[in-house]
């Protein structure tokens, strides 16, 4: 377990933090102590972000997917909410008035439970932005709570209730506890169905029967309270001995088991099963003296316990063993939370004095390996680089980013991850960057060797040198891209060699790309896609995987392939042995076991792979390479292990081994052709059997001089001149003389040179000799030498036309290949039925039921099918099935043919599903189909839905006059308007509508096809009922053509000149801003607002001035002084309301006496503002100004109209006025540094008009100067800060704003200038 990174911040120091893993990724760890802060961190303890609070963090929680971390704060009603995905941080009013207590997202869905001190609910649906307030749930605080996953929510309070609601809020159940309730839970508890799941992942109406909904809490601290949804009478109250001390935690793991972790350092595990509910199945003490958490990682299946200053790991499956223990001897206050990622590769602890540290459980096992060096991942940004035969230390690489594919050549390194990798050059004691490279789709492999890299990437491969400089390679050199652009398939898998890129495809090719010569030298085919290639160190062999799981050895020199036996589904991949003595040996592996295989190139029974025997592997070891029976393995925990092949056991001290393991020994040498080492095997045994063993397996390996070797040292003097003189016969091929002499000295020897002979007389077309000496070959005791000669017996019979005989041979025989041979020969002799019966026994569907179609057996063509993968056949079967009336069997057929057309034509004319032709149309967007499916809408007389498939396929000209016949032409111009659609369309529909005299739509498709004065027309002649959107769109229209005749004519409509009816003035500002006139735009702005302003919509006036005023400041044009003077007036009195509501009655007085000194500009609202002047500066002590104001309410045409509440108190302050008034504080003028009062936006000392703060509406100072980062309006930074922590939004252009988005600006001059117009 390595420490990958601790944080040890000093605002923490002292006080227990909080800390919570983002879910299902874990890239981001969110840290909170009592500085008001949550930190947030990516998983290699990098800061990434932080969450500025009101207070101390109360809870905070991540959604199901990790996107968004919610967070609640003391002193605050809101929620903050971070998006891992922008980096931002947004803040949602709860609209609950008391504090916020508890906070829970759902596991399914995205509703966010909040619990607050008073017991209220706010259910926060974040799809919708909808909030449902439920108020009452409880009566004191919520403490805790959790989801289930049917968005059932379960809450626990002071007021020592649950209750379970629905997602709407309803309460479905509640029940009473005796104590306090904390730690909540939902799960099943099991009946004696023990195979459903252990989490409520189904729904509880179908497994009714067989699961329980439950939900567990710790209540008291003491017991555990299991309450049952179904029977809410009758709960589970689990109490435990004392001396385990109070519960800390607990978890459900497994099917239907729960640990807990009590505080004097105890745990137990307890079943819910239905027969031993509570009964403690596993009880253990991880510390002597407390436990302060656990944690289980049911990725992992483990558990940790922490306390004691150390953590213990244990096996879910084997609780009694240890896993790991990481010491902490540094902490000397005691640990705190343990937490894991949901991947369990990181665990994460805090600490009493404030610390956490996260340790790396699970590492991801990638690795590579070429010739002997071997490249692995050590930590999650670092690699290792070793070279374990060669005996090189260990070079440790730091790479930038965690990867998802590691390769290593002779030379070089490479990392990284989607569509980049970083490539390093090895040195001989250090390592050094030297470039990144992008590929053009997502990495799946890299492959390295001394000069060139592979890439794979969405079925293609890119071959480069790593180095352009290293060779004086022509430019065409240095780059190629696999397949080539006309060649259509896909590579699945890919390999570099010293000389040949290789690939295999899903075609079944498997390519050879020769480097040197930059071309492709040969090429093979294989009937269903490759899936995987493992080249030998040279490329002169190479195992393929292919779709069906089954193993082949390849071997270009001769284009010939051999099956590998008894080769497992699971295989995960291959090594070869990189010994140069073991050049045919190579392991497979998989999960848990290693196969060795040994490839016999030369034998007297040709060439072949036999399974040399397996070695178990440890669990989760990853093989990297093989060297002499020594296998290096990489491990999760970022090591490498080595591990002896059990094949190989003879390589290690012979002293004090038995007879019978030496025997065993010695026929584990002979199968991987080691006669050396067999040899010396043998002369530990001295023994005649084992010396003739030996002799035997040298001749059958052809390995006659080492044959003579040993019978010479047996004295075996016949054999040494037999071998002597047939080795001199084979040698000539004098095979009749060899055959003399074998009979006459080595009879054994006869069915071997037989064989040979008849392989020779196959080759030279002599097929009735070659059938007798493969008669003659067979010995009745070699198996597989049998198998080869009863192949020869099959193959010449059938060419013999001994056809009953060979099918039978070739029928009983164990090889594929052979059924597959004799089927060809048997299809070129027109021998259909018997040929496609041994495809079918060699499982070669495609040909099996090609064959079976040319003889017409179409039975068994249908039974064939769910294993065919040629469309040819479908498409042949697909046409009989149909020419026979069976149009079910048919329309899959062609399915599955890809025939698309055909399909539709079937569903349409036969099935009559038009339903299911439809979302073919759509899914595979056939032309001819929508025309198939156009006529049958046709002939139903659905003239839209036919226009609609007219449309797709690309018949516009029928759908238009479809459309025309039939009064449907909204249809059409609906469906024509989603498409790809000429400007002759677009005039055609615009024709239409002109003759049926429908101007809007005639205007609207004028626009689009680019006649704008027709459009116009059209859109000005519309009925007062569409003259809003028309209106919308003939400034379109304008703003489009730049056509100044266009342009008066709009203008002349929209002031009444034409009807005598003048048009809102908002149309006549957005032609301006359309025509980008600005100036015209800002006067027609201030009149807007002037209207609004009348009819009281000072917001609307205020966001009309602000956005023209923006524009303006874009487009570096002066503003006018008139806009700039009513913008802060209007702002001045938004200001009033927030100072008002945060209780700050002298800035809220202060704005008000602007707005009451501009009081005709509010003609609406003049007595409320008044009165409410009035009453603010009585409030802050300014009694003169309230006078004044009192005064000016008495008279006679605002008195009547004062409110009954405060009509007295008015009069009675004009009757005994008071003018005593508060001094209004001064500040230096930002220009000349005059001091004036700071509410007094004109300095007298320079003249010139000061900017003003949109969070006071006091005038700037130069030293206390911020800016709002979205509309660049200024603020004194530390007001500014302030009112931020109770609004959420800028003033000014009501953005979303927090304070940590606030700089400070040290130099203001920028801002001081005087505009000048550009």
């Amino acid at each position: 377990m390595k420490r990958v990174f601790s944080l040890l911040e000093k605002t923490w120091l002292g006080t227990p933090i909080k800390f919570t893993w983002q879910k299902t990724s874990g890239n981001y760890l969110a840290v909170t102590g009592a500085d008001h802060i949550v930190k947030i961190f990516d998983r290699h303890g990098q800061k990434r972000s932080e969450i500025n609070l009101s207070g101390n963090c109360v809870a905070m929680d991540w959604d199901k997917d990790g996107d968004i971390l919610a967070v609640i704060a003391e002193k605050s009603s809101c929620i903050y909410l971070w998006d891992a995905n922008t980096n931002k941080t947004s803040q949602l009013d709860s609209g609950m008035r008391d504090q916020l207590s508890f906070l829970l997202w759902s596991k399914f869905g995205s509703f966010l439970a909040v619990g607050t001190v008073k017991g209220n609910l706010l259910i926060y649906n974040r799809q919708t932005s909808r909030k449902i307030p439920v108020l009452g749930k409880h009566t004191k605080r919520i403490t805790c709570g959790c989801w289930n996953a049917e968005n059932m929510l379960a809450l626990g309070g002071e007021d020592k209730m649950i209750t379970v609601s629905n997602q709407e809020g309803d309460t479905i159940r509640q029940t009473p506890v005796r104590s306090e309730p904390s730690d909540m839970q939902f799960s099943m508890m099991k009946t004696d169905d023990r195979t459903s799941t252990a989490e409520s992942t189904v729904r509880v109406l179908n497994q009714i029967q067989a699961q329980i909904i439950l939900i567990s809490v710790v209540v008291g601290k003491k017991t555990l309270f299991l309450f049952n949804l179904n029977e809410p009478d009758s709960p589970i109250d689990l109490e435990f001995q004392q001396r385990y001390g109070n519960i800390v935690c607990y978890s459900w793991y497994g099917d239907g088991y729960i640990l807990i972790g009590f505080s004097r350092g105890i745990f137990v595990v307890i079943s819910t099963h239905i027969r031993e509910i509570g009964q403690e199945i596993f009880q253990g003490r991880d510390h002597k003296d407390s436990l302060t958490s656990i944690a289980v990682s049911q990725t992992l299946n483990k558990a940790a316990t922490c306390g004691d200053n150390c953590i213990k790991i244990h096996d879910l499956a084997e609780l009694k063993d240890m896993y790991a223990i990481i010491n902490l001897d540094d902490e000397n206050k005691g640990l705190g939370t343990l937490s894991w990622t949901d991947d369990g590769q990181l665990l994460a602890l805090s600490t009493q004095r404030g610390s956490l540290h996260v340790f790396l459980t699970k590492l991801p096992i990638l690795g590579d390996a070429c010739s002997t060096r071997i490249a692995y991942l050590t930590s999650l940004l670092e690699v290792t680089i070793a070279n374990p035969v060669e005996g090189e230390l260990p070079i440790t690489v730091s790479v930038d980013v965690e990867p998802n594919f590691v390769a290593v050549g002779l030379y070089h390194l490479a990392v990284g991850m989607n569509n980049r990798a970083w490539f390093y050059v090895l040195g001989e004691n250090a390592v050094k960057k030297l470039k990144d490279v992008e590929y053009l789709g997502t990495v799946a492999n890299v492959c390295l060797h001394s000069d060139y890299a592979a890439a794979l990437f969405e079925g293609k491969v890119q071959l480069h040198l790593i180095e352009s400089e290293m060779l004086d390679a022509q430019e065409e050199r240095e780059t190629r891209l696999f397949p080539a652009v006309d060649d259509k398939c896909r590579i699945l898998c890919h390999a570099l060699t010293g000389d040949f890129l290789i690939y295999g495809t899903d075609t079944g090719v498997i390519q050879y790309f020769y480097i040197e010569d930059w071309q492709f030298v040969n090429d093979y085919r294989h009937p269903v896609s490759v899936k995987k290639i493992f080249p030998d160190p040279n490329g002169t062999r190479l195992v393929f995987i292919d779709e069906k799981s089954d193993g082949y050895v390849y071997c270009p020199v001769n284009d010939a392939t051999y099956e590998i036996p008894d080769f497992s589904p699971t295989i995960k991949g291959v090594l070869w042995e990189n010994w140069p003595m073991d050049k045919g040996v190579f392991i497979a592996y998989d999960d848990d076991k290693v196969y060795t295989y040994v490839f016999h190139k030369d034998t007297i029974q040709g060439s072949k792979v036999i399974l040399a025997g397996g070695t178990k592997v440890p669990f989760c070891h990853k093989p990297l390479l093989l060297y002499n029976g020594e296998l290096t393995c990489q491990t999760q925990s970022g090591k490498i292990n080595n591990i002896n092949l059990s094949t190989h056991s003879f390589l290690h001290s012979l002293k004090d081994v038995g007879l019978n393991d030496l025997r065993q020994m010695l026929t584990q040498t002979l199968m991987l052709k080691r006669f050396s080492d067999a040899w010396e095997m043998c002369k530990i045994l001295n023994d005649h059997a084992a010396w003739n063993e030996l002799a035997r397996a040298c001749l059958h390996h052809m390995e006659v001089e080492f044959a003579i070797r040993v019978y010479r040292t047996i004295g075996n003097v016949g054999m040494v001149m037999s071998l002597e003189q047939i080795k001199m016969r084979r040698d000539l091929q004098h095979w009749d003389s060899a055959l003399q002499l074998a009979k006459r000295l080595a009879p054994d020897q006869i069915p071997f040179i037989s064989k040979e002979y008849a392989i020779q007389l196959e080759f030279t077309g002599d097929y009735v000799n070659a059938l007798a000496h493969y008669e003659k070959g067979i010995t009745g005791d070699n198996k597989e030498h049998d198998e080869v000669c009863l192949a020869g017996v099959a193959q010449m019979s059938i060419r013999m036309g001994d056809i009953r005989r060979g099918v039978s041979l070739a029928l009983k025989h164990p090889s594929r290949v052979l059924k597959r041979d004799c089927g060809a020969i048997l299809e070129n002799m027109k021998q259909f039925s018997e040929a496609a019966q041994l495809y079918e026994k060699g499982l070669y569907c495609d040909k099996a039921a090609s064959v079976y179609i040319r003889c017409k057996n179409w039975a068994k063509v249908g039974e064939l099918l769910p294993h065919v993968s040629s469309p040819k056949i479908h498409l042949q079967y697909a046409k009989a099935k149909e020419a026979d009336g069976r149009y079910k069997e048919a329309v899959v057929a062609y399915e599955n043919a890809k025939q698309w057309n055909s399909v539709i034509r079937i569903y349409l004319d036969h099935l009559n599903n038009p339903e299911k032709a439809v979302s073919v149309v759509r899914e595979t967007q056939s032309l001819d189909g929508a025309k198939m499916v156009a006529r049958f809408f046709l002939q139903l007389g659905d003239y839209g839905s036919a226009i609609q498939f007219l449309v797709m396929s690309k018949c516009n000209n029928e759908a238009f006059t479809l459309a025309q016949q039939h009064n449907k032409m909204e249809i059409y111009a609906d469906i024509i308007g989603s498409e790809d659609t000429t400007n002759e369309d677009y005039q055609s529909i615009a024709l239409y509508f002109e003759g049926e005299k429908r101007h809007f739509q005639a205007g609207k498709f004028f626009l689009l096809c680019g006649q704008y004065s027709r459009a116009l027309k059209h859109l000005l002649k519309c009925p007062s009922s569409e003259d809003n959107a028309a209106i919308e769109m003939a400034i379109e229209t304008v703003g489009q053509a730049k056509d100044e005749l266009l342009t008066s004519q709009l203008i002349d409509h929209l002031m009444g000149e034409s009807d005598g009816m003048p048009k809102d003035a908002k149309y006549l500002f957005r032609l301006y801003m359309a025509l980008k006139q600005y100036r015209e735009a800002a006067r027609t702005a201030i009149i807007i607002a002037r209207e609004e302003q009348s009819a009281g919509n000072y917001r609307n006036a205020h966001d009309v001035l602000f956005s023209m005023y923006a524009e303006l400041k874009s487009q570096k044009i002066k503003i006018p002084s008139e806009m700039a003077t009513n913008l802060m007036i209007l702002h001045s009195y938004i200001l009033v309301k927030i100072h008002v509501k945060n209780g700050d009655h002298v800035k809220g007085a202060r704005m008000l006496i602007r707005v009451a000194n501009n009081i005709s500009k509010f003609p609406s609202h003049i007595v409320p503002i008044l009165t409410s002047t009035v009453i603010e500066c009585h409030r802050a002590g300014l009694k003169n100004s309230a006078f004044s104001f009192a005064a000016m309410l008495m008279r006679p045409e605002y008195r009547n109209k004062i409110d009954v509440k405060y009509k007295k108190k008015i009069e009675a302050m004009v009757r005994r006025p008071d003018t005593s008034e508060t001094e209004e504080a001064t500040t230096p003028c930002p220009f000349c540094e005059f001091l004036l009062p700071e509410c007094e936006l004109l300095c007298p000392g320079c003249k010139n008009n000061i900017p003003y703060c949109i969070a006071t509406g006091r005038h700037m100072l130069q030293d206390d100067w911020t800016v709002c980062p979205h509309c660049d309006f200024p603020a004194l930074y530390s007001e500014f800060k302030i009112m931020l922590n109770t609004e959420s939004t800028c003033p000014m252009c009501s953005e979303r704003l927090n304070f940590a988005q606030l700089k400070k600006i040290s130099d203001c001059t920028q801002y001081l200038r005087t505009e000048v117009e550009q």
